[in-house]
């Protein structure tokens, strides 16, 4: 019996052997963060801003970088590397410089598994920004029921207090010496976070730590945070989502009450400058060289409308927002929304009130948002009473209130007698390149 026992104890052995090999293999589409072996790809990082550590000089940048990597080899109390391999793990005894990735990364989809210890503290940061949460949910003395610990992992938990995303819509930890799940999406700055196959946040914002003021970054490294207690990671696995996959991610939230107002074939319900315009392979472009107004022939009052975009190089149009129909919509309109190929070097100098998404000449959007010409946007716009709020690619660059704007600095001293409208119509703004449209859709 016991010769008879052993064939089959080492295929047994074999089996869970190779399961583990298998399941070590990166799903289709995504690259290994972490290869099983060393630290290859993988350099030390700290809560700091990633835009300000770019900012700097190359040769202090690179001494920074590396005064934060020598940490992470340095031995803990246990005379072992604060970070180590341990089998296919990546252990951190709780101390040292953050494990950061080398690369930066824009849209995403990001699984990893972790274990973690009793009174732990931890986090992934994303593109550089703190954070997705991880701690220990069993903690409820108050100074843990105040910091949301038995709400469980999986929060934005650097979001304004109150904020979509800042505690995990359910608590889905699982216990103590059991391995966690995280499946990350990050979309501009919308996050959504599974923890074990439950979704915790759903398609929140995430604040910028560093700025509230400033969306988070367009790209940035992924962060794994060490807060005193270990930690093990293990398949680390990344996606990178291209502009159409994006596009329409962001196409499928938030849809009720949307309703189209173009379709696709001809202009019936649209008026102004139709004659300017022209369909090709279902998009509606304004023919090069012309520059008038078209319009969707709806009087709207405070709505949201949503749109695809494509700049050529250089290519450069607007949205009028409640237009008249007649005039210039970038001072005749309640405002023109610039719609610009920001990256094209020949408007490096322009007033910032000029990048797309400002309202033309008023007030300036937050640059850099936009993806390389020939590619599709996509982009929300809400306007209620004087307030307008622009988000591109699911980042908010606009965020104001025309009614609070002075007067007197206004761009170039224009006036805007249009800039108190309450109704209107919603159209483009020509401005002789062929800039295309698609996918219209309006909610009153």
């Amino acid at each position: 019996m016991i010769h008879s026992l052993k064939p089959r104890f080492v295929l047994s052995c074999l089996f869970m052997t190779l399961s583990a090999a298998l399941a070590a293999e990166p799903p289709q589409g995504f690259t290994a963060l972490f290869n099983g072996k060393d630290l290859d790809g993988w350099r030390g990082g700290s809560t700091y801003d990633h835009r300000k550590l770019l900012s700097l000089p190359d040769a202090e940048r690179a001494a920074q970088i590396e005064k934060w990597t020598a940490t992470m080899t340095q031995p803990g109390k246990d005379g072992k590397p604060h970070w180590r391999v341990e089998g296919d793990e990546l252990v951190n005894d709780g101390f040292g410089d953050y494990a950061t990735t080398k690369k930066d990364y824009g849209d995403f989809e990001l699984l990893l598994e972790y274990k973690t210890v009793p009174k732990a503290d931890s986090g992934v940061y994303l593109r550089g920004v703190p954070q997705v949460q991880i701690w220990d949910s069993t903690e409820d003395d108050e100074k843990s029921v105040k910091l949301g610990k038995p709400k469980g992992s999986g929060g934005l938990w650097n979001n304004s207090a109150g904020a979509p995303g800042k505690d995990p819509l359910v608590k889905a930890d699982k216990a103590f010496g059991e391995w966690n799940k995280f499946r990350i999406v990050m979309v501009g700055s919308r996050v959504s976070v599974w923890l074990n196959g439950t979704l915790v946040v759903d398609h929140a914002v995430m604040e910028n730590y560093y700025d509230r003021k400033t969306p988070v970054p367009v790209t940035g490294p992924i962060q794994l945070q060490t807060h005193g207690g270990e930690i093990r990671w293990k398949n680390i696995f990344l996606r990178e989502i291209g502009a159409e996959e994006a596009n329409r991610i962001l196409s499928e939230k938030g849809t009720a009450g949307f309703k189209p107002i173009w379709n696709g074939k001809d202009f019936e319900g649209w008026a102004g400058a139709v004659a300017d315009h022209e369909i090709k392979d279902g998009d509606m472009v304004i023919k090069q060289g012309k520059s008038g107004t078209i319009h969707w022939n709806h009087e709207l009052g405070d709505f949201s409308v949503r749109m695809e975009f494509n700049t050529p190089p250089g290519g450069n149009n607007g949205l009028a927002i409640r237009h008249s129909g007649e005039g210039n919509p970038s001072v005749d309109a309640m405002c023109e929304l610039q719609v610009l190929d920001d990256r094209a070097e020949k408007y490096a100098k322009l007033d910032p009130r000029q990048f797309h998404g400002s309202a033309y000449g008023m007030v300036a959007a937050h640059k850099g948002y936009t993806r390389q010409a020939g590619e599709w946007n996509f982009q929300e716009v809400t306007v209620k009473g004087s307030t307008i709020k622009v988000e591109l690619n699911g980042t908010t660059i606009l965020d104001t209130d025309l009614s609070k704007v002075d007067p007197s600095t206004f761009m170039d001293g224009k006036t805007h007698p249009g800039k108190d409208r309450a109704k209107g119509f919603f159209g483009f703004a020509g401005h002789t390149d062929p800039v295309r449209f698609r996918n219209l859709s309006v909610k009153e």
